[in-house]
Protein backbone atom coordinates (compact mmCIF):
# COMPACT_ATOMS: atom_id res chain seq x y z
CA UNK A 1 0.00 0.00 0.00
CA UNK A 2 2.94 2.52 -0.34
CA UNK A 3 1.78 4.08 -3.47
CA UNK A 4 -1.44 3.96 -2.54
CA UNK A 5 -3.99 6.59 -4.23
CA UNK A 6 -7.23 5.67 -2.07
CA UNK A 7 -7.69 5.49 1.23
CA UNK A 8 -10.89 3.17 2.45
CA UNK A 9 -12.31 1.67 5.94
CA UNK A 10 -11.47 -1.14 7.50
CA UNK A 11 -14.04 -2.91 8.97
CA UNK A 12 -14.24 -6.46 10.31
CA UNK A 13 -11.06 -7.75 8.82
CA UNK A 14 -11.85 -6.27 5.27
CA UNK A 15 -11.11 -2.87 3.29
CA UNK A 16 -14.70 -0.73 2.65
CA UNK A 17 -15.11 1.71 0.21
CA UNK A 18 -18.09 4.20 0.20
CA UNK A 19 -19.73 6.49 2.51
CA UNK A 20 -21.22 10.23 2.06
CA UNK A 21 -18.58 10.91 -0.15
CA UNK A 22 -14.91 11.34 -0.79
CA UNK A 23 -12.00 13.54 0.13
CA UNK A 24 -8.82 14.64 -1.05
CA UNK A 25 -5.42 14.08 0.83
CA UNK A 26 -3.03 16.99 0.04
CA UNK A 27 0.66 16.42 0.58
CA UNK A 28 1.94 19.47 2.18
CA UNK A 29 5.40 19.21 1.10
CA UNK A 30 4.04 19.82 -2.65
CA UNK A 31 0.84 21.22 -1.95
CA UNK A 32 -0.11 18.21 -4.43
CA UNK A 33 -2.94 15.14 -4.35
CA UNK A 34 -1.99 12.24 -2.86
CA UNK A 35 -4.84 10.07 -2.57
CA UNK A 36 -8.77 9.76 -2.45
CA UNK A 37 -10.15 9.04 1.18
CA UNK A 38 -13.54 7.43 1.20
CA UNK A 39 -15.86 9.27 4.07
CA UNK A 40 -17.54 7.31 6.42
CA UNK A 41 -21.77 8.00 6.99
CA UNK A 42 -23.21 6.73 9.98
CA UNK A 43 -23.87 3.27 8.46
CA UNK A 44 -20.37 2.46 8.27
CA UNK A 45 -19.58 3.76 11.54
CA UNK A 46 -22.83 1.44 12.74
CA UNK A 47 -20.74 -1.52 10.95
CA UNK A 48 -17.84 -1.28 12.58
CA UNK A 49 -18.89 -0.34 16.38
CA UNK A 50 -21.06 -4.23 15.43
CA UNK A 51 -17.96 -5.21 14.31
CA UNK A 52 -15.66 -4.58 17.42
CA UNK A 53 -19.03 -4.94 19.92
CA UNK A 54 -18.89 -8.65 17.91
CA UNK A 55 -15.15 -9.17 18.52
CA UNK A 56 -15.28 -8.09 22.54
CA UNK A 57 -18.15 -11.12 22.89
CA UNK A 58 -16.21 -13.47 20.70
CA UNK A 59 -12.59 -15.14 20.23
CA UNK A 60 -11.15 -11.51 21.56
CA UNK A 61 -12.64 -11.21 24.80
CA UNK A 62 -11.57 -15.37 25.70
CA UNK A 63 -8.19 -14.77 24.79
CA UNK A 64 -5.85 -14.55 28.00
CA UNK A 65 -3.31 -12.15 28.49
CA UNK A 66 -0.37 -14.31 27.26
CA UNK A 67 -2.16 -14.89 23.83
CA UNK A 68 -3.43 -11.24 23.35
CA UNK A 69 0.27 -10.02 24.35
CA UNK A 70 2.16 -12.72 22.01
CA UNK A 71 -0.27 -11.73 19.41
CA UNK A 72 0.40 -7.54 19.94
CA UNK A 73 3.74 -8.31 19.72
CA UNK A 74 3.45 -9.89 16.59
CA UNK A 75 1.94 -6.65 15.44
CA UNK A 76 4.65 -4.74 16.63
CA UNK A 77 7.06 -7.24 14.51
CA UNK A 78 4.61 -6.34 11.61
CA UNK A 79 5.02 -3.12 11.77
CA UNK A 80 8.87 -3.30 11.79
CA UNK A 81 8.97 -6.09 8.86
CA UNK A 82 7.29 -3.06 6.64
CA UNK A 83 9.10 -0.52 7.69
CA UNK A 84 9.98 1.21 4.82
CA UNK A 85 6.12 1.36 4.01
CA UNK A 86 4.81 2.78 6.78
CA UNK A 87 7.44 5.09 6.59
CA UNK A 88 6.85 6.54 2.75
CA UNK A 89 3.05 6.55 4.05
CA UNK A 90 4.17 8.34 6.76
CA UNK A 91 6.40 11.43 5.38
CA UNK A 92 3.88 11.72 2.04
CA UNK A 93 0.95 12.36 4.52
CA UNK A 94 3.00 14.64 6.55
CA UNK A 95 5.72 16.08 4.94
CA UNK A 96 8.09 15.38 8.07
CA UNK A 97 11.64 14.90 7.06
CA UNK A 98 12.89 11.34 7.13
CA UNK A 99 15.62 11.59 10.12
CA UNK A 100 12.77 12.48 12.42
CA UNK A 101 9.89 10.17 10.81
CA UNK A 102 12.20 7.35 10.77
CA UNK A 103 13.80 7.53 14.31
CA UNK A 104 10.48 8.39 15.66
CA UNK A 105 7.34 7.71 14.63
CA UNK A 106 7.60 4.28 13.09
CA UNK A 107 9.87 2.72 15.62
CA UNK A 108 7.62 4.16 17.99
CA UNK A 109 4.33 3.41 16.73
CA UNK A 110 5.23 -0.67 16.84
CA UNK A 111 7.04 -0.15 20.20
CA UNK A 112 3.93 1.04 22.09
CA UNK A 113 2.58 -2.28 21.30
CA UNK A 114 5.30 -4.53 22.85
CA UNK A 115 5.62 -1.97 25.71
CA UNK A 116 2.18 -1.83 26.90
CA UNK A 117 1.71 -5.50 25.85
CA UNK A 118 4.43 -6.59 28.78
CA UNK A 119 3.49 -4.37 30.89
CA UNK A 120 0.29 -5.79 31.29
CA UNK A 121 1.47 -9.36 32.07
CA UNK A 122 3.22 -7.57 34.64
CA UNK A 123 0.17 -5.39 36.15
CA UNK A 124 -0.70 -6.27 39.68
CA UNK A 125 -4.00 -6.89 41.33
CA UNK A 126 -5.03 -6.27 44.95
CA UNK A 127 -6.38 -8.47 47.77
CA UNK A 128 -7.23 -7.21 51.20
CA UNK A 129 -8.27 -9.90 54.06
CA UNK A 130 -11.26 -8.28 56.22
CA UNK A 131 -12.33 -9.09 59.67
CA UNK A 132 -16.40 -9.26 60.05
CA UNK A 133 -18.85 -8.49 63.14
CA UNK A 134 -19.57 -12.28 62.72
CA UNK A 135 -16.00 -13.28 64.00
CA UNK A 136 -15.43 -14.72 60.30
CA UNK A 137 -13.04 -13.42 58.03
CA UNK A 138 -13.86 -12.07 54.35
CA UNK A 139 -11.47 -11.55 51.47
CA UNK A 140 -11.71 -9.01 48.92
CA UNK A 141 -9.59 -9.18 45.78
CA UNK A 142 -9.86 -6.85 43.01
CA UNK A 143 -9.76 -7.72 38.65
CA UNK A 144 -9.59 -5.90 36.03
CA UNK A 145 -11.92 -6.31 33.15
CA UNK A 146 -11.69 -4.44 29.35
CA UNK A 147 -14.02 -1.30 29.21
CA UNK A 148 -15.48 -2.22 25.81
CA UNK A 149 -15.75 -1.24 22.38
CA UNK A 150 -13.52 2.21 22.80
CA UNK A 151 -13.44 4.90 19.85
CA UNK A 152 -10.07 6.31 18.99
CA UNK A 153 -9.76 9.57 17.82
CA UNK A 154 -6.36 10.94 16.68
CA UNK A 155 -4.41 13.56 15.71
CA UNK A 156 -1.98 14.56 12.61
CA UNK A 157 0.79 15.93 14.14
CA UNK A 158 2.52 11.62 15.32
CA UNK A 159 -0.26 9.93 13.22
CA UNK A 160 1.33 6.28 13.65
CA UNK A 161 2.54 6.92 16.68
CA UNK A 162 0.04 8.39 18.72
CA UNK A 163 -2.52 6.25 17.43
CA UNK A 164 -0.54 3.21 18.47
CA UNK A 165 -0.42 5.11 22.03
CA UNK A 166 -3.75 4.35 22.96
CA UNK A 167 -5.04 1.07 19.99
CA UNK A 168 -1.69 -0.56 21.98
CA UNK A 169 -3.08 -0.58 25.64
CA UNK A 170 -7.08 -0.61 24.60
CA UNK A 171 -5.80 -3.94 22.82
CA UNK A 172 -3.53 -5.20 25.39
CA UNK A 173 -6.77 -4.69 27.93
CA UNK A 174 -8.73 -6.81 25.51
CA UNK A 175 -10.89 -4.11 24.72
CA UNK A 176 -11.55 -3.62 20.87
CA UNK A 177 -11.40 -0.38 18.98
CA UNK A 178 -12.84 1.76 16.42
CA UNK A 179 -9.96 4.41 15.39
CA UNK A 180 -10.74 8.23 13.74
CA UNK A 181 -8.00 8.98 12.25
CA UNK A 182 -7.28 12.84 11.08
CA UNK A 183 -8.57 13.78 8.16
CA UNK A 184 -5.08 15.15 7.25
CA UNK A 185 -3.73 11.72 7.89
CA UNK A 186 -5.45 9.35 7.10
CA UNK A 187 -3.19 6.43 5.42
CA UNK A 188 -0.91 4.41 8.24
CA UNK A 189 -4.27 3.87 10.64
CA UNK A 190 -5.52 1.92 7.28
CA UNK A 191 -2.41 -0.03 6.69
CA UNK A 192 -2.13 -0.99 9.98
CA UNK A 193 -5.55 -3.05 9.36
CA UNK A 194 -3.66 -5.64 6.68
CA UNK A 195 -1.26 -5.79 9.27
CA UNK A 196 -3.55 -6.75 11.88
CA UNK A 197 -4.64 -9.66 9.33
CA UNK A 198 -1.22 -10.74 8.73
CA UNK A 199 -0.76 -11.75 12.22
CA UNK A 200 -4.17 -13.49 12.89
CA UNK A 201 -6.11 -10.79 15.11
CA UNK A 202 -9.70 -11.71 15.11
CA UNK A 203 -12.13 -9.67 12.31
CA UNK A 204 -13.39 -6.88 14.16
CA UNK A 205 -11.02 -6.00 17.12
CA UNK A 206 -9.20 -2.96 14.74
CA UNK A 207 -11.57 -1.11 13.01
CA UNK A 208 -10.78 2.02 11.52
CA UNK A 209 -13.37 4.57 9.65
CA UNK A 210 -12.25 7.79 7.76
CA UNK A 211 -13.84 10.81 7.63
CA UNK A 212 -13.84 14.62 9.19
CA UNK A 213 -15.39 15.40 12.54
CA UNK A 214 -18.03 17.20 12.79
CA UNK A 215 -21.18 15.86 10.93
CA UNK A 216 -18.60 13.14 9.63
CA UNK A 217 -17.02 10.21 11.23
CA UNK A 218 -15.57 11.45 14.16
CA UNK A 219 -19.07 13.25 15.55
CA UNK A 220 -20.93 9.72 14.88
CA UNK A 221 -18.54 7.53 16.60
CA UNK A 222 -18.52 9.85 19.62
CA UNK A 223 -22.33 10.16 19.90
CA UNK A 224 -22.37 6.72 19.17
CA UNK A 225 -24.94 4.66 21.88
CA UNK A 226 -22.59 1.53 21.73
CA UNK A 227 -19.09 2.81 22.42
CA UNK A 228 -18.12 2.56 25.87
CA UNK A 229 -15.26 5.09 26.20
CA UNK A 230 -13.89 8.24 24.37
CA UNK A 231 -10.00 8.84 24.25
CA UNK A 232 -9.02 11.28 22.33
CA UNK A 233 -5.41 13.74 21.09
CA UNK A 234 -6.26 17.17 19.73
CA UNK A 235 -6.97 20.63 20.40
CA UNK A 236 -8.92 21.50 23.70
CA UNK A 237 -12.46 23.19 21.48
CA UNK A 238 -12.46 19.86 19.69
CA UNK A 239 -11.99 18.08 23.36
CA UNK A 240 -14.97 19.75 24.60
CA UNK A 241 -17.27 18.93 21.92
CA UNK A 242 -16.39 15.59 22.19
CA UNK A 243 -16.90 15.41 26.44
CA UNK A 244 -20.30 16.98 25.64
CA UNK A 245 -21.37 14.25 23.37
CA UNK A 246 -19.62 11.83 25.83
CA UNK A 247 -22.05 13.09 28.10
CA UNK A 248 -25.05 11.13 26.47
CA UNK A 249 -24.59 7.54 28.64
CA UNK A 250 -22.25 8.83 31.13
CA UNK A 251 -18.86 7.34 29.05
CA UNK A 252 -15.95 8.13 30.45
CA UNK A 253 -12.82 10.35 28.10
CA UNK A 254 -9.36 10.32 28.50
CA UNK A 255 -7.93 13.20 26.39
CA UNK A 256 -4.63 14.97 25.96
CA UNK A 257 -5.15 18.20 24.41
CA UNK A 258 -3.80 21.71 24.20
CA UNK A 259 -0.72 23.47 24.96
CA UNK A 260 1.10 26.78 25.76
CA UNK A 261 4.30 25.65 27.12
CA UNK A 262 6.74 27.17 28.61
CA UNK A 263 10.49 26.51 29.07
CA UNK A 264 12.67 28.54 31.79
CA UNK A 265 16.40 29.17 31.23
CA UNK A 266 18.73 29.90 34.51
CA UNK A 267 21.76 31.86 34.06
CA UNK A 268 23.29 29.17 35.76
CA UNK A 269 22.55 26.73 33.14
CA UNK A 270 24.92 25.17 30.44
CA UNK A 271 23.93 27.71 27.64
CA UNK A 272 25.09 24.95 24.94
CA UNK A 273 22.89 22.36 26.41
CA UNK A 274 19.96 24.78 26.85
CA UNK A 275 19.97 26.67 23.32
CA UNK A 276 20.67 23.05 21.80
CA UNK A 277 17.75 21.44 23.64
CA UNK A 278 14.98 24.36 23.30
CA UNK A 279 15.72 24.63 19.98
CA UNK A 280 14.42 21.07 19.60
CA UNK A 281 11.73 21.78 21.89
CA UNK A 282 10.43 24.98 19.82
CA UNK A 283 10.91 23.87 16.45
CA UNK A 284 10.90 20.44 16.48
CA UNK A 285 8.09 18.74 13.22
CA UNK A 286 7.97 22.33 12.39
CA UNK A 287 6.32 23.51 16.08
CA UNK A 288 3.36 20.73 15.39
CA UNK A 289 3.87 18.76 18.60
CA UNK A 290 1.70 19.58 21.62
CA UNK A 291 5.05 19.43 23.80
CA UNK A 292 6.84 22.21 21.92
CA UNK A 293 7.87 25.07 23.75
CA UNK A 294 6.24 28.12 22.44
CA UNK A 295 6.91 30.88 25.75
CA UNK A 296 10.76 30.75 26.81
CA UNK A 297 11.63 32.95 29.97
CA UNK A 298 15.56 33.55 30.13
CA UNK A 299 17.29 35.04 32.79
CA UNK A 300 18.74 38.49 32.19
CA UNK A 301 22.37 37.97 32.56
CA UNK A 302 22.58 35.42 29.29
CA UNK A 303 19.00 37.01 27.96
CA UNK A 304 20.85 38.59 24.87
CA UNK A 305 23.07 35.68 24.29
CA UNK A 306 20.58 33.52 24.51
CA UNK A 307 18.02 34.90 22.13
CA UNK A 308 21.30 35.43 19.34
CA UNK A 309 22.05 31.90 19.27
CA UNK A 310 18.48 30.70 19.08
CA UNK A 311 17.75 33.20 16.26
CA UNK A 312 21.10 32.19 14.38
CA UNK A 313 20.41 28.27 14.35
CA UNK A 314 16.57 28.81 13.96
CA UNK A 315 17.87 31.07 10.51
CA UNK A 316 20.03 28.51 9.49
CA UNK A 317 17.25 25.53 9.32
CA UNK A 318 17.64 23.46 5.85
CA UNK A 319 14.15 23.17 3.76
CA UNK A 320 13.62 20.74 1.01
CA UNK A 321 13.17 17.58 0.16
CA UNK A 322 11.77 15.30 3.31
CA UNK A 323 13.57 12.41 2.05
CA UNK A 324 16.81 14.10 2.47
CA UNK A 325 19.10 13.58 5.64
CA UNK A 326 20.11 17.26 5.11
CA UNK A 327 16.41 18.41 5.53
CA UNK A 328 15.92 19.62 9.46
CA UNK A 329 12.02 20.67 9.15
CA UNK A 330 8.99 19.47 6.98
CA UNK A 331 5.45 21.90 6.09
CA UNK A 332 2.56 22.91 7.86
CA UNK A 333 0.42 20.02 7.74
CA UNK A 334 -1.98 22.37 5.16
CA UNK A 335 -3.09 25.21 3.69
CA UNK A 336 -5.57 26.46 6.48
CA UNK A 337 -2.56 25.68 9.13
CA UNK A 338 0.02 27.75 7.89
CA UNK A 339 -2.68 30.65 6.96
CA UNK A 340 -3.13 30.57 10.57
CA UNK A 341 -0.08 30.32 11.71
CA UNK A 342 0.79 33.47 9.45
CA UNK A 343 -2.10 35.34 11.30
CA UNK A 344 -0.46 35.06 14.32
CA UNK A 345 2.65 36.08 12.85
CA UNK A 346 1.21 39.25 11.54
CA UNK A 347 -0.20 39.72 14.83
CA UNK A 348 2.90 39.80 16.41
CA UNK A 349 4.22 42.30 14.68
CA UNK A 350 1.20 44.64 14.92
CA UNK A 351 1.90 44.17 18.88
CA UNK A 352 5.09 45.02 18.64
CA UNK A 353 7.20 42.28 18.47
CA UNK A 354 10.79 42.59 17.72
CA UNK A 355 11.34 39.38 14.68
CA UNK A 356 14.79 38.44 15.53
CA UNK A 357 14.71 35.80 12.50
CA UNK A 358 11.78 34.67 10.66
CA UNK A 359 8.37 35.61 10.02
CA UNK A 360 7.53 34.64 6.62
CA UNK A 361 7.62 31.93 4.50
CA UNK A 362 10.88 30.81 2.72
CA UNK A 363 11.50 29.61 -0.69
CA UNK A 364 12.45 26.20 -0.30
CA UNK A 365 12.49 25.29 -4.44
CA UNK A 366 11.58 22.92 -7.13
CA UNK A 367 8.78 20.98 -6.76
CA UNK A 368 8.32 22.02 -2.94
CA UNK A 369 7.26 25.94 -3.50
CA UNK A 370 3.79 25.13 -4.01
CA UNK A 371 3.50 22.81 -0.61
CA UNK A 372 3.29 24.71 3.31
CA UNK A 373 6.51 25.70 4.48
CA UNK A 374 6.78 28.21 7.09
CA UNK A 375 9.95 29.87 8.72
CA UNK A 376 10.80 29.19 11.96
CA UNK A 377 10.57 32.70 13.50
CA UNK A 378 11.79 34.02 17.20
CA UNK A 379 10.18 37.39 18.47
CA UNK A 380 10.92 39.29 21.22
CA UNK A 381 8.94 42.28 22.89
CA UNK A 382 5.80 41.37 23.29
CA UNK A 383 3.81 41.18 26.49
CA UNK A 384 2.43 38.84 28.71
CA UNK A 385 -0.94 39.39 27.35
CA UNK A 386 -0.72 39.43 23.70
CA UNK A 387 -2.41 37.12 21.53
CA UNK A 388 0.98 35.33 20.61
CA UNK A 389 2.43 34.48 23.89
CA UNK A 390 -0.93 33.50 25.26
CA UNK A 391 -3.27 31.44 22.83
CA UNK A 392 -1.65 28.25 21.52
CA UNK A 393 -0.06 28.75 17.22
CA UNK A 394 0.75 25.16 16.88
CA UNK A 395 3.82 26.32 14.48
CA UNK A 396 7.43 26.86 14.68
CA UNK A 397 7.76 30.43 16.67
CA UNK A 398 8.81 31.14 20.42
CA UNK A 399 8.79 34.56 21.99
CA UNK A 400 11.33 34.89 24.30
CA UNK A 401 11.17 37.29 27.74
CA UNK A 402 13.86 37.95 30.16
CA UNK A 403 13.13 37.61 34.03
CA UNK A 404 14.87 38.55 37.05
CA UNK A 405 13.97 36.52 40.26
CA UNK A 406 12.70 32.84 40.07
CA UNK A 407 9.28 33.17 41.05
CA UNK A 408 8.90 36.24 38.24
CA UNK A 409 9.56 33.36 35.91
CA UNK A 410 7.18 31.13 38.19
CA UNK A 411 4.49 33.32 38.01
CA UNK A 412 4.55 33.70 34.37
CA UNK A 413 4.77 30.30 33.82
CA UNK A 414 1.81 29.56 35.00
CA UNK A 415 -0.03 32.14 33.75
CA UNK A 416 -2.26 30.37 30.99
CA UNK A 417 -5.18 28.22 30.74
CA UNK A 418 -3.08 25.21 29.94
CA UNK A 419 -0.78 22.80 31.63
CA UNK A 420 0.85 20.56 29.40
CA UNK A 421 4.58 20.68 29.77
CA UNK A 422 7.70 22.52 30.59
CA UNK A 423 11.72 22.44 30.34
CA UNK A 424 13.46 23.72 33.17
CA UNK A 425 17.63 24.76 32.21
CA UNK A 426 19.50 24.90 35.12
CA UNK A 427 22.97 23.56 36.84
CA UNK A 428 21.46 23.69 40.11
CA UNK A 429 19.69 21.15 41.74
CA UNK A 430 17.71 22.51 44.33
CA UNK A 431 16.98 25.28 42.31
CA UNK A 432 15.00 22.90 39.38
CA UNK A 433 13.22 20.38 42.52
CA UNK A 434 11.69 23.79 43.56
CA UNK A 435 11.17 25.17 40.36
CA UNK A 436 9.43 21.75 38.92
CA UNK A 437 7.26 21.23 42.29
CA UNK A 438 5.84 24.94 41.67
CA UNK A 439 4.82 25.07 37.74
CA UNK A 440 1.57 23.81 36.96
CA UNK A 441 2.01 20.80 34.55
CA UNK A 442 1.86 17.10 34.06
CA UNK A 443 5.12 16.58 32.63
CA UNK A 444 8.34 18.96 33.54
CA UNK A 445 12.14 18.22 31.87
CA UNK A 446 14.96 19.31 33.16
CA UNK A 447 17.95 19.86 31.55
CA UNK A 448 16.62 18.00 28.29
CA UNK A 449 12.99 17.72 26.27
CA UNK A 450 10.66 15.03 24.79
CA UNK A 451 12.56 12.28 26.88
CA UNK A 452 10.15 9.91 27.40
CA UNK A 453 10.27 6.30 29.35
CA UNK A 454 6.59 4.51 28.52
CA UNK A 455 6.08 3.76 31.59
CA UNK A 456 5.97 6.94 33.23
CA UNK A 457 2.60 8.90 33.73
CA UNK A 458 1.52 11.18 30.59
CA UNK A 459 -1.13 14.20 29.93
CA UNK A 460 -2.08 17.21 31.00
CA UNK A 461 -3.81 19.64 33.96
CA UNK A 462 -5.95 22.24 33.51
CA UNK A 463 -7.37 23.29 29.46
CA UNK A 464 -4.53 20.50 28.80
CA UNK A 465 -6.05 17.22 29.24
CA UNK A 466 -8.17 14.67 31.58
CA UNK A 467 -6.05 11.29 32.39
CA UNK A 468 -3.04 9.87 32.41
CA UNK A 469 -1.65 7.30 29.28
CA UNK A 470 1.47 6.06 29.55
CA UNK A 471 2.70 2.64 31.81
CA UNK A 472 0.12 1.12 34.26
CA UNK A 473 -1.81 4.50 34.27
CA UNK A 474 -2.78 3.97 31.22
CA UNK A 475 -4.63 0.71 32.37
CA UNK A 476 -7.11 3.40 34.38
CA UNK A 477 -9.04 4.08 31.72
CA UNK A 478 -8.71 1.07 29.89
CA UNK A 479 -10.18 -1.19 31.99
CA UNK A 480 -12.43 -1.35 34.87
CA UNK A 481 -11.31 -2.24 38.23
CA UNK A 482 -14.42 -4.44 40.01
CA UNK A 483 -14.37 -5.85 43.26
CA UNK A 484 -14.89 -9.21 44.25
CA UNK A 485 -15.76 -9.84 48.30
CA UNK A 486 -16.33 -13.63 49.72
CA UNK A 487 -17.39 -13.84 52.96
CA UNK A 488 -14.58 -16.93 54.55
Amino acid sequence: MSNVKEVRHFINGAYVSGGQGEFENINPATGRFESKVHEADRNLVDQAVAAARSALNGEWGRLTVEARSKMLCAVADGINARFDEFLEAEIADTGKPVNLASHIDIPRGAANFTVFAELLKAFPTEAFQQDTPTGYGALNYSVRKPRGVLGVICPWNLPLLLMTWKVGPALACGNTVVVKPSEETPTTAAMLGEVMNDVGVPHGVYNVVQGLGPDSAGQYLTEHPDVDGITFTGETVTGEAIMKQAARGIRPVSMELGGKNAGVVFADADLDKAVAGSMRSVFANCGQVCLNTERLYVERPIFEEFVERLSKGAGETVFGDPMSTETASGPLISEQHREKVLGYYEKAKADGAEVHTGGGVPGVGGDYDGGWWIQPTVWTGLEETDAAVKEEIFGPCVHVQPFDEQDEAVAMANDTDYGLATSIWTENLTKAHQVADQIDVGITWVNCWFLRDLRTPFGGSKASGIGREGGQHAFEFYTEHRNICIQL
